[in-house]
């Protein structure tokens, strides 16, 4: 039976969309209506400090403006704790998360030790967690939960992946192999390259890496079209969609929106509220990232000449939209 194409865009409501957000949104809209699938909306404010009041109201204006309608209500990340928990519990029972009771102060002490001996201390500016709390608290209190990314050093494929027959996903020894859509093979070592991650933090929010897994799993996502910034945190998702016994969607990375600064353009630095105010401009803009060609008319006439052009670009072949699973 094949499985229902469902996409997914999930923004922080910490600010308004901006441009680099509408491409994304974009994208993922494109490639829900080529494959004839559905397309939902998911605010991710489960890291409630971070979140501003009414902004995700803000964000489906923007969206609406833009002619991006779900196709089902939206659902919030705050609304559904429950469900993580959960999750946690059971990895948990199967002594697959631990108690962890360092701060960023533990972390860097111990990593300062470990960078003279040679070894690396940071990727992309986080501190990579040296597994300090794998062995027990030893009498001081644990606070945030990790996954035992080691427990996973082993060869094999992956639990059945019923959506990605086009993604090759599968460990060799260390390293998660799978296959963007867009960037082609990749592959990531995350007991050495990003160590033990957090699941739970020590202020109660459960982090994002947990929670993406288990929405996207609750929501049949099948296809994650999202920024090129987020790739990196694939091979931890599929280690937790591995853990929990859940399908691994297929993934499409789009290219970023660049800041003066020549980095990836956002709300720390900087970016602007996108202007909704000629939303055709916008996502002309949106569309150029995309490699798409002007549109013209309505926002719909747009949308709509986009979808034949992604179609062209990005269609699954039918072989990888088959689900064995009935």
């Amino acid at each position: 039976m094949g499985a229902t194409y469902t996409g997914r865009f999930a923004p922080s409501p910490s600010g308004p969309l901006h441009a680099g957000s509408l491409v994304a949104a974009l994208a993922s809209w494109l490639d829900a209506r080529v494959h004839g699938g559905r397309w939902l909306v998911r605010i991710e404010d489960v890291d409630t400090p971070r979140c501003a009041a009414g902004m995700d109201q803000v964000i489906l204006q923007q969206l609406a403006a833009c002619g991006l309608h779900p196709d089902a209500p939206p659902v919030w990340q705050s609304q559904r704790s429950g469900l993580y928990q959960q999750a946690l519990d059971q990895l948990i029972a199967r002594g697959l998360a631990y108690p962890c009771a360092c701060s960023r102060k533990d972390i860097d002490a111990a990593l300062s030790h470990l960078s003279h001996l040679g070894q690396q201390r940071a990727r992309h500016g986080e501190l990579i967690y040296p597994g300090t709390c794998r062995t027990g608290l030893h009498g001081r209190n644990g606070q945030a939960w990790r996954l035992r990314t080691d427990l996973f050093e082993r060869n094999g494929p992956l639990a059945p992946v019923p959506y990605a027959q086009a993604a090759i996903t599968f460990i060799d020894h260390n390293l998660i192999h799978w296959t963007d859509r867009r960037l082609g093979a990749q592959q990531q070592d995350v007991p050495a390259q990003v160590g033990d991650f957090v699941l739970q933090r020590a202020d109660g929010c459960f982090a994002y890496q947990l929670a993406v897994v288990v929405d996207d799993a609750a929501q049949g996502v099948t296809d994650v079209v999202r920024g090129q910034d987020l790739a990196d945190n694939t091979a931890r998702q599929i280690l937790l969609q591995q853990a929990l016994g859940l399908p691994t969607p297929r993934y499409l990375h789009t290219p970023l929106v660049l800041g003066a600064n020549d980095e990836k353009l956002s709300k720390q630095n900087g970016a602007q509220p996108l202007d909704t105010t000629d939303p055709l401009a916008a996502l002309n803009a949106a569309a150029l990232v995309l490699g798409l060609p002007a549109g013209t008319g309505s926002v719909e006439e747009a949308l709509g000449s986009w979808v034949a052009v992604w179609g062209g670009l990005f269609t699954l072949s039918p072989a990888s939209l088959y689900n064995p699973t009935p």
